[in-house]
């Protein structure tokens, strides 16, 4: 599986990112776009074989759009210059911890987790960590998900959660805004011929028991 494509569309829109260069070139996005999804239909059945919780989502409903909401944002460019796919129950808006794919020239990642969970979400996990330390820790500690991972992504409350006792032992691990992880991949990552699906499998086999952990929380929470 080469990805030469995608990859190369993203670099030019980077460079041409408004209206008129993309319309004109729509069918080198359509490309693009179909060898991406391509990648994220074979990562479907490959991550249902390590976690059933993923269900028969539809490749087409984990991708996300390429525009831009620009309404809000004091940058007008009209399109992401990146192409991304979360696979979880329900597809890219699904409240539960799945697994993300991010290519993006000089910031591909492959990952996943809880990212920006609402506050309903946040608690329950947060409370499961309360309530299972020795247990969390073991699955963030681990040699091969620290070594793959690193640490917990994104912000961090700089005090104890509200409702949380300050002086409880694992206070830390607490305080993460999202519970999501990435590991960063290079540009020729996608270029391979052979091997790609299995490396990006291979990842998601680390993060499968923090997933698991994160949607025992999450599946405790009635809809918000």
């Amino acid at each position: 599986m080469d990805l030469r494509t995608p990859l190369e569309f993203l670099a030019r829109l980077a460079e041409n990112n408004n209206r008129e260069w993309f319309t004109a070139n729509r069918g080198f996005y359509d490309s693009a776009r179909g060898e991406f999804l391509h990648l994220v239909a074979a990562l479907v059945p490959a991550l249902r074989a390590i976690d059933s919780s993923i269900g028969m989502v539809e490749p087409e409903n984990c991708l996300f759009r390429i525009f831009r909401d620009v309404r809000f944002s004091k940058d007008k460019s009209p399109y992401k210059t990146n192409f991304g796919a979360f696979i979880a129950n329900g597809g890219r808006k699904s409240p539960s911890a799945g697994y993300y794919v991010h290519m993006e020239p000089g910031s591909s990642f492959v990952g996943g987790g809880a990212y920006m969970p609402a506050p309903p979400y946040l608690k329950a996990i947060r409370s499961r960590i309360f309530d299972n330390p020795r247990e969390y820790r073991e699955i963030i500690f681990d040699p091969g998900f620290k070594s793959c991972f690193g640490g917990i992504f994104g912000e961090r409350l700089k005090s104890a959660p509200r409702n949380f006792p300050k002086d409880f032992a694992g206070i830390d691990l607490l305080k993460n805004r999202h519970y999501a992880v990435t590991h960063q991949v290079a540009d020729g990552f996608w270029s391979q011929d052979e091997g790609l699906l299995d490396e990006i499998v291979a990842i998601y086999r680390l993060l499968e028991p923090f997933n698991r952990f994160l949607n025992q929380a999450i599946a405790t929470v009635s809809e918000p």
